[in-house]
C-alpha cells in the first residue's frame, strides 16, 4: 500500500471541502470493503482518502413511504436487508443484499459504496498483468484472448469485457430506482441507469460522478409490481461468491397475464443492466414458458460470447427464465 493522506469529515460540507482541496485525487472510505481491498493490492492509488462514515448520521435512513423506500448511502447492507419493511414491501431490495458477499462484510459495507465497487475481473485485480485498459487506460485488454468465463458479455467493448460485480446496483436497475447526489457544484438527482457508464473507448472511467461528488441516498419507486420480485443468483459455490448470471425480476400480473415488468441482469454485463427489451416482451402476455424464453431472448439478443464466455448467454437465459417463472407464482 502506498502513502496516502487521510482526512476525517465530521460532517457533509467538510467532506465535500477535503474532496475539493485534494484536487480530484481523493476517495470517500465509508465500509471500505473495496477501496482498502484493492489499495492493498495497488491497483488504487489515492492520494487522500476522505472518511465519511460521521456522515452516517444523516444519511443512513431506512423509509418506506406510501410512494417510495428512501435509503440513505451509508445505511449498510445488513440492516437494509433485515429492515421488516423492506423485506414485506420490496423483498427484491432485500434478496439483493442477503446474497450479496459474508455476513462481515455485509455488516460493514455502506449502500453507497457498494454500488461503486469496481469490477473482480482478475486481470484487473492483479498488477502483475499489464494489459488492462481498465486499470493502465490504453494497455489493451488481456481478459479478451485469457480465461474469461466469469466476464462479460453484454454492453462490452474491444477494449473491455469486465463485468460489474454487484447485486444491489442490478435490483436498483431493475426498479427504476433514482439516486441523490452532492459534491461542489450542488445537489442532484439522477436515474440510478445513469450512474454507471458503458466501457467503449474509456473503461477507465466508470461512472458519470463529477470530481468530489457524493452519494447521499437511493430512492425506489413504490409500483404495484414490488410485492411480485424476486432476486436469483446463480455462482460457482453457495456462499461469498459473485454471480456468473444473476436476474432481478417484478411482476404485475392480472391473472396469468403481465400488466407490467421489470428486470435486471448481474453477472453478465459491464454495468448494472435493464432488459427493457425483455419487459416488452411480457407485457399483455401469459405467462407461460414460451413467453418467458422468448423475453430471454430477447434480453440476450445483443451478446457477444468469444472464447470461454461461449456458455453465458445460455446460462443467462436459463437464469432469467427460471426467475420470472418464480415471480410469476408468488404469493403476495
Amino acid at each position: 500500500m502506498r502513502p496516502f493522506r487521510y482526512a476525517y469529515a465530521a460532517d457533509r460540507p467538510a467532506a465535500l471541502k477535503a474532496a475539493n482541496d485534494a484536487g480530484g485525487s481523493a476517495h470517500y472510505l465509508a465500509g471500505g470493503t473495496t477501496l482498502i481491498d484493492l489499495m492493498k493490492l495497488d491497483v488504487m492509488r489515492p492520494r487522500t482518502v476522505v472518511d465519511i462514515n460521521a456522515l452516517a448520521r444523516e444519511h443512513s435512513e431506512i423509509r418506506v413511504t406510501p410512494d417510495a423506500l428512501h435509503l440513505g448511502a451509508l445505511a449498510r447492507m445488513a440492516d437494509v436487508a433485515d429492515d421488516p419493511a423492506v423485506r414485506h414491501a420490496y423483498p427484491m431490495i432485500a434478496e439483493s443484499l442477503d446474497l450479496a458477499a459474508s455476513p462481515q462484510i455485509r455488516n460493514m459495507a455502506s449502500l453507497g459504496g457498494n454500488v461503486l465497487q469496481r469490477t473482480r475481473c482478475p486481470y484487473f485485480r492483479d498488477t502483475g498483468w499489464a494489459h488492462c485498459n481498465k486499470r493502465e487506460p490504453g494497455s489493451g485488454c488481456a481478459a479478451r484472448q485469457s480465461v474469461n468465463r466469469k466476464l462479460a458479455i453484454l454492453g462490452v467493448s474491444d477494449h473491455c469485457i469486465a463485468n460489474y460485480p454487484g447485486d444491489f446496483a442490478v435490483a436498483l436497475a431493475a426498479l427504476r430506482a433514482s439516486v441523490d447526489l452532492e459534491g461542489p457544484q450542488g445537489r442532484r438527482v439522477i436515474p440510478f441507469e445513469a450512474l454507471h457508464r458503458l466501457p467503449g473507448e474509456t473503461p477507465h472511467i466508470e461512472t458519470t460522478l463529477k470530481p468530489g461528488e457524493l452519494i447521499t441516498g437511493f430512492s425506489v419507486p413504490a409500483a404495484p409490481w414490488l410485492r411480485r420480485s424476486l432476486y436469483l443468483k446463480v455462482r460457482d459455490r453457495a456462499s461469498y461468491e459473485f454471480a456468473i448470471a444473476s436476474a432481478a425480476v417484478a411482476l404485475d400480473l392480472d391473472g396469468r397475464v403481465v400488466r407490467q415488468a421489470r428486470i435486471g441482469l448481474g453477472g453478465v454485463a459491464a454495468k448494472p443492466w435493464p432488459a427493457p427489451e425483455a419487459e416488452a416482451a411480457l407485457v399483455g402476455q401469459p405467462l407461460t414458458p414460451a413467453v418467458a424464453l422468448a423475453a430471454a431472448e430477447a434480453a440476450f439478443a445483443q451478446a457477444v460470447a468469444p472464447g470461454g464466455l461461449a456458455f453465458k448467454p445460455e446460462l443467462g437465459r436459463r437464469t432469467l427464465v427460471r426467475a420470472i417463472l418464480a415471480a410469476g407464482v408468488m404469493e403476495v
